[in-house]
Formats: structure tokens, C-alpha cells, sequence
């Protein structure tokens, strides 16, 4: 919980404070202090601080006594604030419009998480994400997010994998596939904005954002076979298999040398 108040402003010192007095209201600075073992001083400090951004009431008595404001309230006011400041921002920011598109790198873990995140939250219509079954869980939360708000979502996932969202479609793979390495990903946010990338144990994380016409292109013809191949194995899976090995062998054995 300290985490989660430090994500809207609270020092690690006024986190503890706060939820002191959540527990036990009207408690003086002095036994707050004795409670997080900070010295008296600093944890006045903090409690001034909380009290000027409207985190604590202050009680005058002799001592005087703190308690905190109740955190639903301290919710509304801060989805209000948001509101406005987002509101304001979004009227006299506007973004100019763009002459050419745009590549952006990203690199880590934190700021590839991060990127998926935001790519998706902004997603108002669609979202195609082709991703191997072992790294579903990087944007399980977000896609979930995204249908709970109306936006189709589709997965393709290289294997099986068990997952709560509700379009997935399930690429084969053979017993071969567990030793390569990078596993690739994409996501295409209705159908202008890319990210594409890989993971892979001996791979520094990392991913490449783009909105430019050719990657989007790519990405939907990719899904657009994804689709038909889905449906077509599905509707004559045995006689393929038949004809042209199970993983299309005969098909693709020609061109390996060409491929690798």
C-alpha cells in the first residue's frame, strides 16, 4: 500500500503516516512517531505536509490531534483534479500535426511495460496482439482493460496458452519452436499505432514504436493470414496435414536454406 501512495505524491514517510492514522484517528504526532520509529520531528514535518495537501485533519487540543481524511474521499478529489488537469492539458496542448511518421526505441523492462500500457489504455476501437503463450502475462491486464472498455481485442498466441480474454486464436507450433530465441511480439492499435519487439533470456528487452503506414500495413496483412489460416485448419486440418506434413513441412522444406 505505501507504493500506491507514493504514486499520488506522498513521500515513503507520509505513506506510513497516513495509513497510522487511517487505522487509529486522532492519535497525536507524538504517538504517530512512536508507531513508524521516525523521529518526532520528521514525522511532524510529514504531518504538516499532509495536512496542506488535504490528507489529514488536525485536531487543536492540547496536544494537538491528527486523523486522516477517509480515503474515498481523497479518491474522488483526486479523480476531480485529474479531470480537470487532463482536460485543461488536452485543450491547450494539442499536438501539431505530424509531417512524417515516427520510430521511437524502447529499452528495458520498465520502460517496455510501460510503452504496452500506454499503447493500449489509448486504443479506442481495436487491438491485434500476436504474442508467444509464455509472455501473454506481460499484457494480459491491459487487453482485459481494453475489452472491459468496448475495444475489440484479438490475440494471436504462438502456442496455447490459458488466458481470461475472449478472442484468442491459437497458432501451432512445433516441438522445435521452445528452443529459439528471440520470441517476437507485435501489437497494432487501431491500425495506426505499432510496437513491435522481442524477448528472449539472453536479450536485453526491447521494442520499436512506430505509426508509419508500411509497419502498419505488414502487421495487418500478418493478421489477416493469421485469420484465414485459423479458419482453413480448422475446416481441413487432417487434409492438410495429409497433404503437406503437419507443420506444412513439405511446403516450407524447399526454401529453409533461403529462410535461415
Amino acid at each position: 500500500m505505501i507504493d500506491e501512495l507514493r504514486k499520488i505524491g506522498l513521500s515513503d514517510l507520509e505513506a506510513r503516516c497516513y495509513l497510522v492514522l487511517h487505522e487509529e484517528p486522532n492519535i497525536s504526532g507524538y504517538e504517530v512517531a512512536k508507531k513508524v520509529s521516525v523521529s518526532r520531528s520528521n514525522v511532524y514535518a510529514a504531518l504538516r505536509s499532509l495536512t496542506d495537501k488535504g490528507m489529514c485533519r488536525a485536531v487543536e487540543a492540547e496536544p494537538v490531534l491528527y486523523g486522516a481524511v477517509p480515503i474515498e474521499q481523497l479518491v474522488r478529489l483526486l479523480k476531480t483534479d485529474f479531470e480537470q488537469t487532463a482536460h485543461t492539458l488536452l485543450e491547450q496542448l494539442q499536438s501539431p500535426p505530424r509531417k512524417s511518421a515516427s520510430f521511437y526505441n524502447w529499452q528495458g523492462d520498465k520502460a517496455l511495460e510501460t510503452t504496452i500500457r500506454r499503447l493500449l489504455s489509448n486504443a479506442d476501437k481495436s487491438i491485434v496482439a500476436d504474442i508467444w503463450a509464455e509472455d501473454v502475462s506481460w499484457f494480459e491486464e491491459s487487453l482485459l482493460e481494453a475489452e472491459r472498455r468496448g475495444v475489440a481485442v484479438t490475440v494471436i498466441s504462438i502456442g496455447e496458452c490459458h488466458t481470461r480474454l475472449k478472442h484468442v486464436l491459437v497458432h501451432r507450433r512445433s516441438e522445435e519452436w521452445k528452443y529459439l530465441e528471440p520470441r517476437r511480439f507485435s501489437i497494432l492499435c487501431d491500425s495506426r499505432s505499432a510496437l513491435i519487439g522481442s524477448f528472449g533470456k539472453s536479450l536485453k528487452l526491447s521494442a520499436l514504436e512506430t505509426d508509419h503506414p508500411s509497419v502498419v500495413e505488414l502487421l495487418q496483412n500478418g493478421f489477416y493470414h493469421d485469420v484465414i489460416m485459423d479458419r482453413i485448419e480448422r475446416d481441413f486440418g487432417n487434409q492438410l496435414a495429409e497433404k503437406y506434413g503437419e507443420h506444412y513441412d513439405k511446403l516450407i522444406n524447399p526454401y529453409r536454406e533461403i529462410l535461415e
